[in-house]
């Protein structure tokens, strides 16, 4: 790859952008791991000790820049459901936003290249990746490590999370990078090691026991540009009641977030209605509730037997700018208000993490659709039963978003060994159990009821315990030994006047 260095500037960036878009396709719904794995190995191939910091930074904004516009290209969708009012932000979300990410991988570049080395490089780019899941609100979607879920190399979340699985990914390229780049042999056994021994080992093997709790999950599939329509509440409505009918008595319905258009002060009546169609049975629900005048919450609530709330959650984790909009009380005044929000200037994030107990079922850690997407905040608080999602990926349109957000809640159950159940308006409904196997789903143009047992509970695991500290402690360590390794090589170079 060093031949990269001898293009234009022009043709080197727009040559870059295309390799990173390849790389984009390692995530779902291509999940092609193997195309992230080789072009960011042809990127740790063509990156020396002799090229400057700069070039390094460049270098990797270009792949980077690529490689979000394609794995978050559903970014557009939002702004496309009302797209005379909205349609117009759509290619500067899309541009913004993969200009931004890639930032991350610039600065990732510009460290390393101080720093000098492959493994400078590979310990930059993961501290950048969990750094993106955390400033401004953070954004952990589209990992480099969540190229490996699907595949068995997802299950070492278990023990080192989601970002054990970007080092993890790093560690493989850099590995076949610097290979190709010295010509040595010893540095690619380790890579092809680690990805052959799990992707030949049999996957892990779980039984659903019979005599677990079932639960029934309503995936009413309403495109999201009906859903608020007045005209059509109470068809949207009827039709969920419908599917919360079944033969068999659950122990627990699920209806998607949102699902009641009503704000939760004025559904009582909904409330007695639903608890009657589902036989009784405890519903989940998603709701939008008024506390104060000007304060709205995205919530979530459990209905008893009667119809009555008997808890409630309040999203924590709202999305920015379509929950709300940062600078809020001046954002009101311009008359700007979140995408999903249909009453007031936006939400109010409630307080969390927050555990529920659910009669027959346990505790559950109550997740409203985009917090399902940060791993340490769902591991937080005390350990529950069950993990239970609402969504509404009618937001993510058809195309990537919703694959994606599925694959996540997969990982999810993986790092803690819980089963989860996720109940979608549109996307994928699914049981899932603790080694992140979809046991039964609903996809995403499909209308019905799913039944399911839910899976048991599994150990505590590794990554339960301990979250990111060991992986963040490694990458510490080499990021220091690379600093060491740097000022070593500057020394030697001084003295042999070079």
């Amino acid at each position: 790859m060093s031949w990269v260095w001898e293009l234009d500037r022009r043709v080197r960036a727009v040559l870059l952008v295309a390799f990173g878009a390849i790389a984009g396709l390692g995530q779902a719904p291509t999940d092609l791991w193997f195309a992230s794995i080789l072009v960011f190995a042809a990127g740790f191939a063509a990156v020396s000790d002799r090229v400057k910091p700069r070039q390094v930074a460049w270098f990797w904004f270009f792949i980077g820049v690529g490689y979000f516009a394609v794995s978050l290209r559903w970014i557009i969708e939002p702004f496309l459901v009302d797209i005379g009012r909205h349609g117009w932000m759509a290619p500067f979300a899309i541009a913004l936003m993969a200009s931004g990410c890639a930032l991350f991988w610039a600065l990732a570049g510009l460290l390393a290249g101080h720093l000098r080395g492959t493994l400078a490089l590979i310990a930059m780019l993961m501290l950048v990746e969990a750094l993106r899941s955390l400033i401004f609100s953070g954004f952990p979607w589209a990992l480099a490590g969540h190229i490996w879920i699907g595949t068995p190399l997802a299950h070492f979340a278990a023990f080192v999370g989601p970002h054990g699985l970007t080092l993890l990914t790093f560690l493989i390229a850099g590995s076949l990078g610097a290979a190709a780049r010295d010509q040595r042999l010893g540095w690619v056994l380790p890579a092809v090691a680690v990805v052959a021994w799990p992707l030949l080992a049999k996957g892990p093997v779980g039984e659903v026991v019979e005599d677990r709790p079932l639960v029934r999950i309503v995936h009413p599939n309403i495109p999201q540009a009906e859903k608020w329509d007045p005209e059509l509440r109470a068809r949207n409505f009827d039709k969920m009641l419908d599917l919360s009918r079944g033969q068999a008595q659950a122990d627990l319905v699920v209806w998607p977030e949102s699902a009641i258009t009503q704000l939760m002060e004025r559904a009582a009546v909904s409330f007695q209605t639903m608890a009657e169609y589902a036989g009784g049975s405890q519903v989940i629900t998603g709701v939008q509730r008024r506390e104060a005048e000007q304060t709205y919450h995205n919530s979530l609530i459990v209905l008893d037997s009667a119809g009555a709330v008997e808890a409630i959650y309040d999203k924590q984790h709202l999305v920015p700018f379509g929950e709300y909009i940062p600078g809020g009380e001046l954002a009101s005044r311009l008359g700007l208000i979140g995408l999903a929000s249909s009453e007031g200037g936006g939400f109010t994030p409630g307080e969390g993490p927050t555990t529920l107990e659910v009669a027959g079922i346990g505790t559950i850690r109550p997740l409203i659709c985009y917090e399902a997407i940060f791993a340490e905040e769902v591991r937080g608080g005390a350990r529950p039963d069950l993990l239970v999602l609402i969504t509404n990926d009618a937001w993510f349109g058809t195309g990537a978003g919703p694959y994606q957000h599925i694959e996540q809640a997969q990982l999810r159950a993986i790092e803690l060994g819980l089963p989860m159940v996720r109940a979608a308006n549109s996307g994928v409904s699914a049981v899932i159990d603790g080694h992140g196997r979809i046991v039964a789903s609903l996809g995403l143009d499909e209308v019905g009821a799913l039944e399911a047992r839910i899976p048991p509970p599994l150990p505590a695991t590794f990554y339960a315990f301990w979250g990111d500290w060991p992986v963040l402690i490694f990458v510490a360590f080499l990021a220091v030994a690379s600093a060491v390794n740097a000022r070593r090589i500057s020394i030697d170079a001084l003295k042999n006047g070079t």
